[in-house]
């Protein structure tokens, strides 16, 4: 993901960038760490007292608004140092089902409304509770280095452990959010896409257990990855070593438009392929157009129209 950004700036081009009706980006700093509206609060993944791998750090934890998609600015974070997780109750007839959510930002930052609230309004009104992870960046997961030009993989895959220590605590603390531990999903996009299939596919926790969370399992029951990247090796259909594929991976879905010009649809096609080939349950969806980054918002693109597929197919699984 070699046009992943350094800088946020570059990020909105990046997310925005593959898009044909994304603005050019014009960053503006909040200068302060994001918050959740609506009176929510973010969970601490880790003891405040628990040492856990320090990601790169360029500065304090920021978000910035800028960029356009669909003709809305979006908010991207950087430098998170202490994950959290922010649970979006579900409404109306709670379904029992849960969806957490990875946002995309290549490793490097987080789109964390395009690609992780705005998840949350649209899953929330049709009884699914949403949680949304702020995961450690920069550099979390395989990432494309602007220093050396290169690809790089963290020594602490710290973009793992913080997904699988989320869904032990999801699990974990199921029955006070309304929630059935034997029903809950992930989504992600792009970088977030890859995490969806890192921890679908991790038969082992990528940390020393800290509670009694972590008695808990931290693999999904299922999974959607949306314009998933990090994933094709770039040679046949053949995926990068450090993608394994799990016996036990569950239920997937998978959503990329044909011309990605910032992760390659192969990503997608060869992920697909390898899921069939462990005999794991998988549907695909390629669209013609949709660049990257359409995440929820609605154009005239039938890409944008992905949603209704997922519930239908969360039907079909059993989930709802």
């Amino acid at each position: 993901m070699k046009k992943v950004m350094g800088l946020v700036a570059t990020a909105f081009l990046a997310i925005g960038g593959a898009s044909a009706h994304a603005a050019e980006p014009a960053a503006v700093s909040r200068g302060e760490p994001w918050r959740p509206g609506g009176g929510l609060s973010q969970i601490p993944l880790w003891p405040s007292d628990l040492a856990i791998a320090r990601p790169e750090l360029t500065g304090p934890e920021t978000a910035r608004v800028g960029g356009g998609i669909a003709g809305r600015p979006v908010t991207m974070i950087e430098n998170v140092e202490r994950p959290t997780m922010t649970v979006y109750p579900a409404k109306g007839s709670n379904t029992g089902a849960a969806v957490l959510v990875f946002p995309g930002g290549g490793y490097r930052a987080l789109a964390i409304d395009l690609e992780g609230s705005e998840v949350c309004d649209w899953l929330t009104p049709k009884g699914i509770t949403c949680v949304v992870l702020k995961y450690r960046v920069p550099g979390s997961g395989h990432y494309w280095n602007g220093a050396c030009k290169c690809h790089k993989i963290p020594k602490v895959p710290m973009a793992l452990q913080d997904a699988q220590r989320a869904m032990a605590i999801l699990r974990h603390r199921a029955p006070e959010w309304g929630v059935d531990p034997r029903k809950i999903g992930v989504l992600g996009f792009s970088a977030g896409g890859h995490m969806v299939a890192a921890v679908t596919n991790a038969d082992t926790l990528s940390y020393a257990p800290v509670d009694a969370s972590d008695r808990e399992s931290s693999r999904p029951d299922f999974g959607v990855a949306l314009y998933p990247g990090h994933l094709w090796s770039g040679a046949a259909m053949d995926l990068r070593p450090f993608n394994r594929i799990s016996a036990h991976t569950p239920p997937t879905f998978i959503v990329q438009a044909q011309d990605d010009p910032v992760d390659d649809v192969r990503n997608a096609i060869a992920y697909f392929l390898a899921l069939r080939a462990a005999g794991a349950p998988v549907e695909m969806h390629i669209y013609a157009h949709g660049g990257h980054a359409f995440a929820l918002r609605p154009t005239a693109q039938p890409v944008t129209r992905w949603p209704a597929l997922v519930e239908t197919w969360l039907h079909t699984i059993g989930v709802l």
